[in-house]
């Protein structure tokens, strides 16, 4: 996996107490989509387990998959106790094993269900290895599950703050987004990683969702979540606090925030069993 992908454990705490969480509205699409009770979830890149209680919530066992050990132990703190939890990157999980690493939870480690009726992922597919990723996917489902994947970024509502806050930020870092895994456009319709699951021979019904949300934080909390953010971790440490103060110098008391969650959805085709991970 990248340093950007490993950079959140030094920060496992601030992530949980700045990183917006996600609505019950989500559960309810992935439901609708789903179309009939989903009991088992596993869970790629948990981080501190904010989609992870969301599903738990729900009555849903969830396998809490993370390959951080600093994440998966602030995760520990806030989930439920019989949810699952292994500390595995997503290349390491194996249907009905516990992928490598240690594990946590009722019954130990991964266990329980060969496959799962739901596999989804939270702000976290873009940092697993493309190659074979569908296949590996597909696998870890039961024929006609379900495949998830959500998130979006936290931006500034104000498009004049916005500019001002990217001039700041300027001498430092010229962007902290992270770009489209395919290159998809960002005015396309579909957007990653349905663009992928449409071409993908071992899905279907792929459908593109948008939940619009709306908040506001103060500036305290809005540099707290940037300090949450791989491309500012990645930067030497004089250079961030400097970063920082240039933003902060810039940022009324509150802001409005515009936090969109995109989710993907896609069905496991009928038919033959997805062959294992090597």
């Amino acid at each position: 996996m990248s340093g950007r992908a490993l950079s959140f454990g030094a920060t496992a705490e601030a992530y949980e107490r700045f990183r917006p969480g996600y609505p019950d509205e989500l559960v309810d699409v992935v439901a609708e989509f789903a179309g009939r009770p989903v009991r088992t979830a596993l869970e790629i890149g948990a981080g501190t387990g904010k989609a992870t209680r969301l599903f738990a919530r729900h009555g849903i066992a969830v396998t809490a998959t993370e390959p951080d050990g600093a994440m998966l132990a602030e995760l520990r703190k806030h989930v439920p106790a019989h949810v699952r939890t292994v500390r595995a990157a997503f290349e390491e999980l194996r249907p009905g094993g516990a992928g490598g690493g240690e594990g946590q939870g009722e019954g130990g480690g991964e266990g329980g269900a060969r496959t799962y009726g739901l596999v989804y992922a939270a702000a976290a597919l873009h940092w697993t290895d493309p190659d074979g990723r569908w296949p590996r996917v597909a696998a870890l489902l039961e024929p006609g599950g379900v495949f998830a994947s959500f998130g979006g970024p936290v931006e500034l509502a104000d498009p004049a703050l916005a500019e001002a806050i990217r001039a700041a930020r300027a001498p430092f870092l010229d962007s902290d987004d992270i770009p489209s895994p395919d290159g998809t456009p960002p005015d396309h319709a579909m957007q990653w990683p349905g663009t992928e699951l449409q071409r993908s021979a071992w899905f279907e019904d792929v459908q593109q969702v948008l939940i619009r949300r709306r908040l506001t934080m103060s500036a305290d909390d809005y540099l707290g979540h940037l300090s949450t953010i791989s491309a500012y971790l990645m930067l030497p440490a004089p250079e961030r606090a400097q970063a920082f103060r240039a933003i902060g110098q810039v940022l009324p008391a509150t802001v409005g925030i515009a936090a969109d969650i995109t989710a993907h959805l896609a069905r496991r085709r009928p038919g033959p069993a997805a062959p294992k991970p090597s």
